[in-house]
């Protein structure tokens, strides 16, 4: 013998209504908000009104599996006015947030209109990518300051040791206006460049970093590849300077012997 069930209304005790209602709050299920929808809803250019429609719309698609419900439905379901409700949905076809689609359903074999929401969910995807980048970029940037810092510091202790004393805040600041401009590692190849020919000032290193950022240098290739050119042309250099000096002797000579000749 099958047991029928029917669709009855259940007889609670009296003063049991906190139980009753408590049971209805739980067997009656939840409407699912994406967090997302919204944290970002305003900036697709929706409303409070025109949000809380969508909820509704939501809520019937998934409690009462309506896909697409008349105005008379959902004028009981908001606190606007009928014409509020009507522009508001209007609204939001009209920006192609939602939009009307046919839908199929395979077990009674049937097309269907209804309110379609990946219009929605494709420009809700677009704000979350656009503010995820900006996330990311704010992590960045967050993180290069907080190496910068760091380098900064190593460089002021660096200078400190090879200077034997504390920098004063002028020597700071130059530090990092270095540091703004080339990357910490060449800064301290500069200092240490200057220490092995014993010149402990900071009009010396500058005058390296300046060299070195008037043509391009970046790495420590760029320094070795540098270097190599710059002894390359010192022998020229000397042999032009070693000729003029020549040429200076010689005329020197040549003027004293036309006096003594006179």
């Amino acid at each position: 013998m099958g047991i029928t069930v029917s669709k009855t209304a259940k007889k609670y005790k009296t003063g049991n209504i906190t139980a009753a209602f408590g049971s209805d709050l739980f067997l009656q299920g939840s409407t699912t908000i994406p967090n997302l929808l919204l944290k970002f809803y305003s900036q697709l250019g929706i409303d409070d009104s025109e949000m809380m429609l969508l909820i509704q719309l939501i809520r019937l698609r998934t409690e009462d599996k309506n896909f697409f419900p008349s105005l008379e439905v959902l004028y009981p379901l908001l606190s606007g006015s009928e014409e509020q409700i009507e522009n508001s949905l209007e609204s939001l076809l009209r920006k192609e947030l939602i939009k009307v689609s046919d839908f199929f359903d395979a077990e009674r074999e049937v097309v269907f209109k209804g309110y379609d929401f990946e219009p929605l969910f494709e420009k809700l995807s677009e704000v979350w990518a656009c503010a995820k980048v900006q996330e990311n970029q704010n992590i960045r940037k967050f993180i290069e300051v907080e190496q910068f810092q760091q380098a900064s510091i190593n460089l002021f202790k660096n200078f400190e040791s090879e200077f034997g004393r504390p920098l004063s805040p002028m020597e700071i600041d130059q530090i990092n206006s270095w540091s703004r401009r080339l990357q910490p590692f060449l800064v301290l190849e500069a200092l240490r460049r200057a220490v092995l020919l014993g010149k402990h000032n900071f009009k010396y290193i500058d005058s390296i970093l300046r060299e070195w950022e008037k043509n391009n240098i970046t790495s420590v290739c760029d320094i070795e590849e540098y270097d190599r050119r710059f002894k390359n042309k010192q022998p020229a250099k000397k042999k032009l300077q070693d000729t003029k000096e020549n040429n200076k002797q010689n005329n020197k000579k040549s003027l004293i012997k036309s006096l003594y000749m006179n």
